[in-house]
């Protein structure tokens, strides 16, 4: 298994708004694709940042998805959060293959 974290500092004065479009629009879009089968949302805590961290983790069976996610529907999904909080948030991504 495959996991695919995305972090996300926001702007505090989009905050609201952002989480949000985030969890009713954003990530069921993610998954509707149907390249991972599950999907947890963290808040990070500690330390504290200006603004709000987020790790968005979706799980996907095997590395040839998350390829082929990448190839067909992340340049759009992406662009789509970009175009609507441009400027207003700091993300990476990392992948992770899951041991145990």
């Amino acid at each position: 298994m495959i996991l695919y974290s995305v972090t996300v500092n926001v702007d505090e004065q989009i905050h609201p708004e952002w989480i949000e479009w985030m969890r009713n629009t954003h990530v069921p879009d993610v998954m509707k694709t149907g390249y991972f089968s599950h999907y947890r949302i963290f808040k990070l805590t500690d330390p504290v940042q200006q603004g709000h961290t987020y790790s968005f983790q979706y799980f996907a069976d095997s590395q040839e998805k998350l390829d082929e996610y990448h190839a067909k529907h992340s340049p759009a999904l992406q662009a789509e959060h970009h175009k609507k909080y441009e400027g207003k948030y700091a993300a990476f991504r990392t992948v992770l293959e899951v041991i145990e």
